[in-house]
């Protein structure tokens, strides 16, 4: 084998490994490029500069194969053999036909033996390629096996892997629900970065003794590998080293299946901490064993309890006499006028629509069965200790956690910018609201989340007021439609040092994909719950506790510096982990429409809200919740547990390859200006220092360091680019050139931003398009200022001036009126006493703000109350809610607005308000 170990270029170590997958296709097709060029070139200087390339596009390559199946080590040695004896035809052939079996994926449904030069066999490459273009992707071909690979770690010589992959591949059976092939690896660091880079990863087997070095220099582990001492781990023990590795492959990949090999004492092994292996074989098990244990727990995560049901219900003959005359399709078949749905449709989505709970299916209401056994399967997926299904979106899955867990006169601390849902909520239940104001981006008429300062100095007021113990929730959207990401574990710990038991409530309906990602993982709600629950349970927090508390001790506990200052520790003995999560999984994970979820990691939540939470989820729950959607979560979540790291890894791939073109490219720049996470995230938030996650030279390899330190990151799959320079704002831009002209569809605009979100959905081609019509708009642009006369210009620089410089400062929220406060001490209202007062008509007048009536009103000393919700679109989010004062602030901002849709503004009438008699005399807080 050629020897690579010296090569020291950026891919060598990896560092590129964010976009390795794209790294891989892009090199293999640039190798074939090179070789047909070498086979035609005459040149001999040519023929030269173009071995050299090759030579280091196959030094690149073998490290990246190292890590796959296929091409596997022999196929490697193969191509490093016909290089090295400059049969470059041969070698052109040989590449070109496994470039083809990357492309079609033929590889995960037969053997390809690159050994095979003839016609048939390149011929059969072709057809496969083919075929996938016609269906549009091989995992649409439904009825071949789903493939897999196995990593094994071992420390095993050249012949003793092949004997290894022999073993498995001969215990191969057509009647097998899966197909696998197998990944050999040596070293603890090559385990980590095998999970890393290849995700037809889904189990691991790790046997025997094996260094910790690999053979590589692989600074993408750095993040991954800090306060691991390379001498501590080679005097550790077999079995200690073994269950460090799988902890680590936990954290990284928590949906690979683990076994352990062990030579050892095997019943010693099995009494210690191996909770992330499925089982321990002692090394004289057979490979037949091995073999159906594994396929046994992919199995495991492959199923889809509802949708299988489901799919079993559709085949049944049944007689239907209840309601749904749609059921089994009987409406529509047996029409004459409507039989145009089932061409569009299929006659599956009717088979399967039904109101039974019976024969096979379950009730979403009170699950015993496929429904209980998915929601089950939910939990594993996403780290919750459990999970429920919503089949009217994350609005609705809001208001059952807020009322399950929020009685009236109850203190809610909410991010006064998050979704209309959890406004509405607070006057479902009665709560009494605090808000919290998030950092502005005056500059692009946006917020960014709220502080941890804020958050604290807030329970600081109330402890200080003796009235914490009424505070009960705290309430953030993580992450926000722009991408700002909470650090939640941060978040959470020094909360619970002012307040043990605090609930929390996590909005992360735009989150749900984080999950399935290592970098995003810690930031999510479960992750971070399940993190403090391990952390606070162990000897080694208590006695850092112990040492925090001392120190604390000696300070000023009534000074709220002490607090605000330095970072908390919450007390062990008294701190109680209750997270909930609430995921639109149709947003960015595989459902239909409103599919969402509900995930619960709350120590009391047997004890104390079990029972207030069903009642609340048959509130807000319809008796006749669509089973297409609840087929589709149970499929998504199968999905994301099989292949969602691939996936997502994919779709940041995507975003950063459209972030990179736009951060480089002249024409673009001029136009379109991406916000980085400096722009986004001022610098006191940041403690990394990290500006941007990309830089030129060393790529993407700082985003890590500012995940894993900062209050507060930007999600890079959510493009947010600035289009002040343009002349154009927001809303006419993302309307009248994306959509018009080119069919292009965002949700999200600012005055002078536009949102550009990836999903898992999201592919290279679609990039390349977006660029595409980008480059055109630029161009367009670009002609229009060259062809404009004078007064034209100065009408665009008027528009640009008014789109960058022209910005009105984004309001806090003013206050409650005192009508709607218990004490002025504290700043929390009862909205839902302001909300039901305005239906009395005799309560409430409009004053017109645009001809100065409600100015002068303000000037004689009138506090003007607003009577509803007012929500501009964008930014999406209520600059009034009932109760409040109406500012000077919000005034200037609402008149600065050039926006045409404000929810709860009427410019013929003006402002709803109160009128100075119904505050006189309002309802009882």
């Amino acid at each position: 084998m050629h020897d690579s170990s010296h090569s020291e270029t950026p891919y060598t170590a990896l560092g590129f490994y964010h976009k390795i997958s794209q790294l891989r296709a892009d090199t293999w097709n640039a190798l074939k490029r090179d070789l047909g060029q070498l086979v035609r070139l005459k040149d001999e200087g040519g023929q030269r500069q173009l071995i050299k390339a090759i030579d280091v596009k196959l030094t690149r390559l073998e490290i990246i194969e190292d890590y796959h199946a296929f091409p596997s080590k022999e196929d490697f040695r193969h191509i490093w053999a016909l290089f090295e004896r400059q049969e470059y035809g041969l070698l052109e052939k040989v590449v070109r036909r496994l470039v083809r079996a990357l492309i079609s994926e033929s590889y995960r449904r037969r053997h390809v033996d690159l050994s095979e030069t003839d016609a048939d066999a390149e011929d059969l490459e072709t057809l496969d390629a083919l075929n996938q273009l016609r269906r549009g992707h091989p995992a649409s071909n439904s009825s071949a096996q789903p493939y897999f690979e196995l990593l094994i770690v071992d420390n095993l010589s050249a012949q003793e892997e092949e004997v290894v992959r022999e073993a498995f591949h001969n215990l191969r059976r057509p009647e097998d629900r899966f197909v696998y092939d197998v990944v050999t690896v040596r070293s603890f660091e090559d385990a980590l970065i095998a999970v890393l880079v290849n995700p037809n990863i889904q189990a691991c087997l790790i046997r025997y003794e094996f260094p910790y070095k690999s053979k590589y220099n692989l600074s993408a582990l750095r993040n991954y590998l800090e306060g691991l001492s390379e001498q501590e781990l080679e005097h550790q023990s077999e079995a200690e080293r073994s269950i460090l590795l799988s902890s680590m492959i936990s954290e990284l990949r928590p949906e690979i299946d683990q076994f352990l090999v062990t030579s050892g004492d095997v019943e010693s092994t099995a009494s210690g901490d191996i909770r992330h292996f499925r089982r321990i074989f002692y090394r004289e098990t057979d490979y037949i064993e091995q073999h159906h244990t594994i396929l046994r727990a992919i199995d495991d995560r492959y199923r889809t309890p509802f949708f299988d049901a489901l799919r079993e219900y559709s085949r049944k003959p049944t007689g239907v006499f209840h309601a749904m005359p749609i059921s089994r399709g009987k409406s529509v078949t047996r029409s004459h006028w409507a039989g145009h749905m089932i061409d569009f449709y299929g006659i599956n989505i009717f088979l399967a629509e039904t109101s039974a709970t019976s024969g096979g299916l379950d009730s979403l209401l009170q699950p015993y069965g496929p429904i209980k056994k998915a929601q089950e399967y939910a939990a594993r997926a996403f780290g919750a200790r459990r999970s429920f299904f919503v089949t009217n979106g994350t609005s609705t899955a809001n208001k059952i956690v807020v009322q399950a867990l929020i009685k009236p006169r109850d203190i809610v601390l909410v991010d006064r910018d998050c979704h209309k849902s959890h406004h509405y909520g607070m006057v479902l239940a009665g709560a009494h609201v605090s808000y919290l104001d998030s950092y502005p981006l005056d500059d692009y008429s946006m917020y960014g989340a709220v502080p941890l300062h804020e958050i604290k100095k807030t329970l600081l007021a109330y402890r200080r007021a003796g009235e914490l113990e009424r505070v009960k929730m705290l309430l953030l959207t993580n992450c926000t439609f722009d991408g700002v990401v909470y650090n939640v574990r941060r978040v959470m710990e020094e909360c619970l040092a002012i307040k043990p038991d605090l609930v929390f409530l996590w909005d992360e309906a735009w989150f749900a994909f984080a999950s399935f990602n290592p970098t995003y993982r810690p930031r999510t709600a479960m992750h971070a719950a399940r993190t403090l629950r391990d952390r606070y349970r162990s000897e080694a927090y208590r006695e850092e506790y112990a040492a925090w508390k001392a120190e604390f001790d000696a300070l000023d506990p009534d000074d709220d510096a002490t607090w605000l200052e330095r970072p908390l520790l919450p007390d062990p003995d008294l701190v109680r982990l209750r997270a909930y999560a609430t995921h639109s999984t149709h947003k960015t994970l595989t459902s239909l429409r409103q599919g969402s979820m509900i995930h619960v990691f709350d120590q009391d939540f047997r004890q104390r809200v079990e029972a207030p939470f069903h009642e609340a989820y048959m509130t807000h729950t319809s008796t006749s919740p669509n089973y297409q959607i609840l087929a589709s979560l149970d499929v998504g979540r199968m999905q994301a547990e099989m292949e969602g790291f691939e996936l997502v890894h994919a779709q940041v791939e995507a975003a950063l390859s459209l972030r990179e073109q736009l951060y480089t490219h002249p024409l673009l720049q001029k136009y379109f200006r991406v916000l980085k996470n400096a722009d986004m995230v001022p610098a006191e938030y940041r403690e990394s220092g990290v500006e941007s996650f990309y830089d030129p030279v060393t790529g993407w390899n700082q985003m890590e360091e500012a995940w894993a330190r900062d209050e507060f990151v930007i999600d890079p799959s959510r493009i947010t680019i600035a289009i002040g320079a343009t002349g154009v704002d927001g809303d006419a831009f993302k309307n009248e050139y994306l959509m018009n002209k080119y069919g292009i569809q965002i949700n999200k605009t600012s005055r002078n931003t536009v949102l550009f979100m990836t999903n898992i959905g999201t592919t290279r081609g679609s990039i390349a398009y977006l660029l595409d019509v980008l480059i055109k708009l630029a161009k367009e642009f670009e002609t229009r200022w060259e062809e404009s006369s004078r007064p034209e210009r100065r009408i665009i620089e008027q528009r640009v001036h008014s789109l960058t410089r022209e910005l009105p400062p984004l309001p806090d929220f003013s206050r409650f009126h005192d009508a709607f406060r218990r004490s002025p001490e504290t700043p929390e209202g009862d909205i839902r006493s302001a909300y039901f007062l305005s239906y009395d008509e005799e309560n409430t007048e409009y004053l017109r703000f645009d001809n100065g009536e409600l100015q002068a009103q303000t000037r004689q000393g009138r506090d003007v109350v607003s009577a509803s919700f007012v929500i501009p679109y964008p930014p999406g989010f209520p600059v009034l809610v009932p109760g409040q004062v109406v500012s000077e602030e919000i005034l200037h901002f609402l008149q600065a607005l050039d926006v045409t849709e404000i929810h709860g503004y009427r410019p013929e009438l003006g402002l709803l308000v109160f009128t100075a008699a119904a505050l006189a005399e309002p309802p009882a807080c």
